[in-house]
């Protein structure tokens, strides 16, 4: 049998250079194949606080490409609030049945947005309140179990976010609240034993982003969009069978 911190670093490998490329998906698909192998509370405060160091290195890189109208304006206060949130509802909340839920929505959103690039239809722009709503819901997810990339991804899908755009302004989002939750395991006494793993998986984390970094530059606009959605439903597929 293979040590399962070795498999982890596997996926994290896997999952941080999908993250590269699009902008989303690290900490969610690392976490659903890690969860065979590895307690869910273990793995996360590693995952996160990799996180930082990927996206907190991308978001200077790309720092010209940020929308910050919508950044500040829209994204981070919603998501901020439902982060919140979601840390303060996590103790009275079935961990399992949350996962399974928002990973059958998930999987439905994509599948028909998918569908719907298939019959070359408009996306719909939602109103302004659906768009806070889904924003909102999207950080609760993430204060529960740092996993709001999906729900983020489908509100935003709708916007005239070209594809670098859209990248740079979500790895600020996984900056910004993944500082938080770090901030929150080290409070916690979760960061601190987790370090020693986090230092062994940083090599992985930067020959990922190199290759994230490649493979975002070589990919069509509406490849892009359709490689968005199929990642959407493997991520809602996993979280649904992890559950």
């Amino acid at each position: 049998m293979l040590d399962p911190w070795l498999l982890l670093g596997a996926f994290i490998f896997l999952a941080y250079t999908l993250e590269a490329m699009t902008g989303f998906g690290s900490v969610v698909i690392a976490l659903s194949l890690g969860a065979l192998v590895l307690p869910i509370k273990d793995m996360l405060p590693v995952l996160v606080a990799l996180n930082i160091f990927m996206s907190g290195y991308l978001t200077w890189k790309l720092r010209q490409h940020i929308d910050r109208r919508l950044l500040l304006g829209l994204i981070l206060p919603c998501m901020a609030l439902g982060t919140v949130a979601g840390v303060v509802l996590s103790p009275w909340l079935s961990d399992a049945s949350l996962k399974q839920g928002f990973g059958v929505l998930i999987v439905w959103f994509a599948v028909r947005e998918l569908l719907r690039m298939g019959q070359n239809k408009a996306a719909a722009q939602p109103p302004l309140w659906m768009t806070r709503l889904q924003i909102g819901a999207a950080g609760i997810t993430h204060g529960l179990f740092a996993s709001g990339g999906p729900l983020l991804v489908y509100a935003l899908a709708a916007t005239e976010l070209d594809k670098a755009r859209f990248r740079a302004t979500l790895v600020c989002v996984w900056f910004s609240l993944n500082s938080l939750l770090t901030l929150a395991f080290l409070a916690k006494g979760s960061l601190t034993p987790a370090l020693p793993h986090i230092a062994a998986y940083l090599p992985l984390l930067a020959v990922g982003v190199l290759l994230g970094e490649r493979l975002h530059h070589r990919v069509a606009e509406q490849h892009f969009r359709i490689g968005i959605y199929l990642l959407l439903c493997v991520t809602g597929a996993l979280l649904a069978w992890r559950a």
